[in-house]
């Protein structure tokens, strides 16, 4: 077994104690570029521009910037997998790191369920837009029509807010176990029940007193980087699984920020050492939607994406603009509403765009761990 000397010259610094392992080795330079990918990504994510942040194109990059690092983590896991069977530290940590990816499951159904809310919304918006078509002439019957699919996206978006503490929407939900009519696929069911009876958290739907908060909680529970002697122990495979926990634990947290689903509360207590090289973009990130939750105008929001907040400003806008205008339409007032209604058709092919991307993103997630989680337990099976 190496001495925590034989660890001299590291780029890391954890708790006064320089750490490496096996300098000059391959598997030194496998565990080094899993660190500077992972901190690359989180750099470019944390590059973006204020308006960009929460946006549904960067939630599809920090979901791809997931799936990456998942997907590296894994080859990692399994390169080395010999030494995971052999040295019970190593062991533990992966379970424990398993055990945190299966939590993520129940995120991940509840985000599909809150996609389908704002597709709800999506729908009541194109309503708004095919009332107040600027190729038709519009009158007072179309206002009518428009300011009633207003009142139901109110409504919905109201009952949404509701349901960050009652769980309200939770019937609704529909797990990515089931096929894409809403029914579940038996034989499907049957078969991953049967192969993935060592999960805890595989729910075909989270339950009505489910908490997105809590399962934060549970997911980052006795969450603590890696001491130097853990180090020395697992040949600095401690470190990218203490990595991956934290990039596990930032994206389904960014996800319950950004989407509605049941009690949403972002208090989640995240803290990573600045010694590890992703940890100031990583931060810095956090940092960024906790000061974006804060904000007057996004306190109440039912989510942080940024396209939910349009879809209340354009809801806003035309919702005055209906109070306001007078019949037949003036030539000055036809042209304002010709403009206000632009704004609602670029937010609606804005979700039009990203919604199923990102959606298939989250189910991709969902398949992944589950993937991982079983390769993981045939591992632990053949040793």
């Amino acid at each position: 077994m190496r001495t925590t000397a034989e660890f001299q010259g590291s780029v890391l610094n954890l708790r006064g104690v320089q750490v490496h392992s096996m300098e000059g080795s391959s598997m030194e330079q496998e565990l080094d570029l899993f660190q500077k990918r992972v901190t690359e990504r989180f750099l470019e994510l944390s590059s973006v521009e204020s308006d960009e942040l929460l946006s549904l194109s960067w939630i599809r990059k920090l979901l791809d910037s997931f799936l990456c690092c998942q997907e590296e983590f894994r080859v990692i896991l399994h390169n080395h997998r010999a030494q995971v069977l052999k040295h019970p530290p190593l062991d533990r940590m992966v379970g424990e790191f398993f055990e945190r990816s299966v939590k993520a499951l129940d995120v991940c159904n509840a985000i599909r369920d809150g996609v389908e809310q704002i597709r709800q919304w999506q729908k009541l918006l194109e309503i708004v837009l095919c009332a107040l078509d600027h190729k038709r002439s519009i009158g007072e019957g179309q206002f009518r029509r428009a300011k009633k699919a207003l009142v139901d996206l109110a409504i919905g978006m109201l009952d949404d807010k509701d349901s960050n503490s009652s769980g309200s929407i939770a019937h609704r939900n529909r797990s990515f176990g089931r096929n894409n009519n809403g029914s579940r696929d038996h034989n499907h069911s049957n078969n991953q029940h049967n192969s993935l009876g060592h999960f805890r958290s595989l729910s075909w739907s989270v339950s009505r007193n489910w908490s997105a908060a809590r399962q934060l909680q549970a997911i980052g529970n006795n969450l603590s980087p890696p001491k130097a002697n853990d180090l020395v122990v697992t040949n600095g495979l401690a470190l990218p699984i203490y990595t991956m926990s934290c990039v596990l634990v930032f994206v389904m947290w960014a996800l319950v920020a950004a989407i509605p689903c049941q009690d949403r509360g972002l208090g989640l207590h995240f803290s990573v050492p600045r010694q590890f090289l992703w940890a100031a973009p990583l931060m810095a990130l956090h940092e960024r939607i906790v000061e974006e939750s804060k904000k007057r105008e996004r306190k109440n929001t039912c989510g942080l994406l940024k396209e939910i907040h349009q879809i209340e400003k354009c809801a806003r806008v035309i919702n005055e603009l209906a109070d306001s205008v007078q019949f037949p339409l003036s030539e000055k007032k036809g042209e304002e509403v010709r403009q206000k209604v632009q704004d609602v058709s670029r937010v609606c092919e804005a979700l039009k765009d990203g919604l199923d991307p990102m959606e298939r993103q989250v189910r991709e997630v969902f398949h992944r761990i589950v993937r991982s989680r079983t390769e993981g337990l045939d591992t632990h099976g053949r040793g």
